[in-house]
């Protein structure tokens, strides 16, 4: 069975890249084409507050109190009380749990177009990041006039968050492109680069990419994006015998619906499926 049949029997279309990381042997399904991020963009915000760190112009141990924050299930959006931690605590909320809060602290600390300078420099110039969460979610109320979330499919096809010409951005193949580059070392400092590797290796959800892995020695290390009928993970699997495959799975479904256990499933079990052709 192929990729395409793959994901339509699971009611999305997708697109994958993925890629040994030592070989650069590849699988790639609709890999250059433009996709919306959602909080996948939290993936390039880390890379530059890692290399902001590195070049001292900011300190990852000062301490934030946060006051107002968007509301969410999880994060300091969940919590009641005034926030005071490290600027690189919340990068690990931002990680783990896609804290919304925590990414737009360091966005504004980081800044956006440090964040485009920056993929500009490592040649990734279908890669942009034009709105912090606030700004996204923001774009969503004034396209529905509606508040989270939003099922109606005819409002559901003018939302700019989910058209990759006006919202964060990126492709199947510049996303593994990046985390290629933290896994080499390549990103920012060796230090910074393993600091990268140990908060997307503490990322909670399991249903989606670690969802074709449940094997207690492959790690798989991501970041997961959700937007209305959007679903997304990137990240790397590592084998014991050493290697190592990033791999990008982004997927619209057909239905509105905000359950839907295929539509996650798939992202595992898509990824499982290039990485078995790619360990041969």
């Amino acid at each position: 069975m192929n990729l395409e049949e793959v994901f339509r029997r699971a009611g999305v279309v997708g697109s994958l890249h993925a890629v040994d990381l030592d070989s650069g042997a590849e699988v790639s399904h609709l890999a250059d084409e433009p996709v919306p991020t959602a909080s996948v963009f939290k993936l390039p915000l880390l890379a530059a507050f890692a290399r902001l760190a590195d070049a001292g112009e900011l300190d990852p141990r000062e301490r934030v109190t946060v006051k107002e924050r968007l509301p969410g299930d999880l994060g300091m959006g969940a919590m009641l009380d005034d926030v005071t931690m490290s600027l690189r605590d919340m990068a690990y909320l931002m990680i783990a749990v896609s804290d919304n809060a925590s990414a737009d602290v360091l966005a504004g600390r980081v800044g956006l177009e440090r964040v485009n300078a920056m993929l500009d420099g490592f040649g990734l110039s279908a890669t942009r990041v034009v709105h912090n969460c606030a700004g996204l979610l923001a774009t969503v109320r004034e396209d529905s006039g509606e508040e989270w979330p939003v099922v109606d499919p005819e409002i559901l096809a003018k939302l700019r968050a989910l058209d990759p010409a006006q919202s964060n951005r990126s492709t199947p193949r510049e996303t593994t492109a990046l985390l290629g580059l933290i896994w080499r070392d390549e990103a920012a400092s060796p230090e910074q680069c393993a600091w990268m590797r140990r908060l997307l290796g503490l990322q909670v959800w399991p249903h989606r990419l670690s969802s074709g892995f449940p094997y207690d020695d492959v790690a798989v290390s991501g970041k997961t994006g959700t937007l209305p009928t959007l679903r997304a993970e990137a990240g790397v699997v590592e084998y014991p015998d050493g290697g190592r495959y990033a791999v990008a799975v982004f997927t619209r479904a057909f239905s509105p619906a905000l359950n839907q256990p295929r539509a996650d499933a798939v992202i595992g079990t898509a990824a499982r499926m290039a990485v078995d052709h790619l360990r041969g």
